[in-house]
């Protein structure tokens, strides 16, 4: 097995995951009892919380996977102990996305773990590495919805409630937008292995400029508008309403105000 050559602390939870993971669970009571008094910032520390944690995972997927594809190097560099201080950049990795998710409420892919592709054999594993972060999101948005499509939130507050909807929106436009075919985001990845080295060669000029080609494609209204269409249309055959989303990001972006018909009374 390809886990015996990575020793136990390199497989130990970082204290700092553990951390952000506490802050999630007691933001996310404070919420769901109406404890907080004042449940935007609840919300705010909650959905920002939950948000890092996807994004560790997110990376943690990538490492897992290329550790049983054979790149046994992630154990010495902490990709496996989802503490996001050991990422390639941090910045790219959560502090940015963090950033994005204030300003726009957009689930904007970070990147980062650093895979020895070197290490690794057959075209599926690289594709596989690759499809494993974007993956983790598609589960993280499931979770995220469930409670929406089996009926499950009788009973509970609103603001946890919208908490959830704007989280879950969150993860599926990272799910989205990871998996789309442009170098330098995950998607790319997927397909890459199965290109020409020809194709290959022209292309990678442009990976470092993909992610930005693709915020910059966002900002015209057209695009942005189909996009977030395309977006709420899944939430919404997931049991998530428009307006529950809506009214997540009103909470979470507390220092804007928030619309009395998103509080509970």
């Amino acid at each position: 097995m390809t886990t015996a050559t990575t020793s136990r602390g390199e497989r130990r939870i970082s204290p700092v995951f553990l951390g952000i993971l506490a802050v999630t669970a007691v933001t996310g009571w404070a919420t769901w009892t109406g404890f907080a008094e004042r449940p935007g910032v609840a919300v705010f520390l909650f959905v920002t919380a939950a948000w890092i944690v996807s994004l560790c995972l997110h990376e943690y997927a990538h490492a897992r996977t290329a550790l049983h594809s054979g790149d046994i190097s992630v154990g010495t560099k902490g990709y496996l102990t989802l503490n996001p201080l050991a990422y390639t950049h941090a910045l790219l990795s959560i502090v940015l996305p963090v950033i994005f998710v204030i300003m726009g409420g957009i689930g904007l892919p970070g990147g980062a773990v650093f895979i020895e592709r070197g290490r690794i054999r057959g075209r599926w594993r690289h594709s596989l590495i690759s499809a494993a972060g974007p993956l983790t999101n598609v589960l993280f948005a499931v979770v995220c919805t469930a409670p929406f499509w089996l009926n499950a939130l009788d009973g509970v507050p609103d603001e946890f409630r919208f908490a959830l909807a704007f989280l879950a929106m969150l993860q599926v436009t990272a799910a989205i937008l990871n998996f789309l075919p442009v170098p330098g985001l995950d998607g790319y990845g997927v397909v890459e292995p199965w290109l020409s080295y020809g194709v290959k060669r022209q292309v990678e000029p442009f990976a470092p400029f993909g992610l930005l080609f693709v915020f910059a494609l966002l900002w015209v209204p057209a695009v942005n508008r189909e996009f977030f269409d395309a977006i709420y249309s899944v939430l919404d055959a997931l049991g998530v309403r428009p307006g529950e989303i809506d009214c997540g990001q009103w909470l979470y972006r507390f220092w804007e105000g928030t619309p009395e018909m998103c509080v509970s009374r």
